[in-house]
């Protein structure tokens, strides 16, 4: 899903820019983890894909832990500026960036060596989110509606599809951009009367913080209608998995280490991203850690697994709608090497 940007990215676009600068100039192509022993750490540099949310609790309790360190890696974790994170690992300044499938096709369709090493969560967990009171239970519900979203050409092609599949009619539905990632506003105000959330942070948010009484239509529940795709992912660049494989591995069995443990034991995580972004809203921290706990993976030992069958759909189902011109690009395009026992 496209989304805005936020407000505080241009304040982090600095620090974020001077952080990158140090990180292409150190390099860690030729890095060694099991130097820190002798005291020496690896550099690598993390983009988020929006501002710091449970999303990326396992990088945060690595941190908090400092299980990076005990690793060999001197990790810092950048917050996105004008810059995609996906052309910052292409273009060697990041070494792993949060992202997302429908991203990752079409950098690679443009010639960006970038590669999925692991699905941060195992299924879509979009919804569109209404209020109850607009009686809105089921795609086709949607018919004389507004939606408000932010005109990326997957969310309004996945808003049609989903209505048709459910016998409603597309052209019923009118669509209106929104203003800003503020749903409580939009919804209340009659702005619109649906928007594409995600679940662990928007839905929690509006219902369970706020205590709006919402209705959901998960996209996992309309998987014979629109494909699955991996939303969010961690992303690598493909020569550093060639030239570099041992700094990879290093970080990746710290980071699955982090998003087990935060399946475990999900007040770690929330406590690990309260420490790291202090402004954000606790009670909504904590039920987010909570219900993602069980949404990573089906069990911890399966996190981060991506499976064949779900790109090729999903590359497949872009072709068709015509969001991508040749699905042979999924080729290469993922890997599990990275987060198997044997890894």
């Amino acid at each position: 899903m496209t989304i805005a940007p936020s407000t505080r990215h241009a304040a982090v676009a600095v620090t974020a820019a001077s952080a990158l600068t140090l990180a292409a100039c150190s390099g860690t192509a030729d890095a060694d983890p099991s130097s820190a022993a002798a005291g020496a750490l690896t550099p690598v540099t993390v983009v988020l894909d929006w501002t710091p949310n449970t999303n990326h609790s396992g990088v945060y309790i690595a941190l908090d832990k400092g299980w990076y360190e005990e690793a060999g890696l001197d990790v810092t974790v950048i917050e996105p500026g004008e810059t995609d994170g996906l052309q910052l690992v292409a273009a060697g300044q990041a070494d792993f960036a949060f992202s997302h499938a429908q991203g990752l096709l079409p950098a690679r369709a443009a010639g960006a060596d970038v590669v999925s090493v692991a699905a941060i969560i195992h299924d879509n967990t979009s919804s569109f989110l209404s209020l109850a009171e607009d009686g809105i239970e089921r795609p086709k519900d949607l018919e004389g509606k507004v939606f408000g979203t932010w005109g990326d050409e997957l969310g309004m092609t996945i808003i049609n599809e989903m209505v048709a599949c459910d016998g409603g009619d597309p052209e019923l539905v009118e669509f209106t951009p929104l203003a800003s990632a503020d749903f409580r506003l939009g919804l209340t105000e009659d702005q619109y009367d649906a928007a594409w959330v995600f679940d662990a942070w928007d839905t929690i948010r509006l219902s369970d913080v706020d205590g709006l009484e919402v209705n959901t239509l998960a996209f996992r529940d309309w998987m014979d209608c629109i494909p699955n795709w991996y939303t969010p992912m961690l992303a690598a660049n493909g020569d550093s998995i060639a030239e570099d494989p041992d700094t990879v591995a290093a970080f990746m069995d710290v980071t699955a280490r982090g998003f087990r443990h935060a399946m475990d034991t999900p007040s770690d995580a929330s406590d690990a991203l309260m420490e790291a972004a202090p402004e954000l809203e606790e009670p909504l921290v904590v039920a987010s850690a909570q219900w993602l706990a069980t949404q990573y993976a089906p069990t911890p030992d399966q996190w981060g697994l991506q499976h064949g069958d779900e790109w090729d759909r999903f590359a497949t189902w872009m072709v068709d709608k015509g969001l991508l011109e040749d699905a042979s690009v999924v080729e290469g395009a993922w890997t599990n090497e990275f987060v198997t026992e044997e890894s």
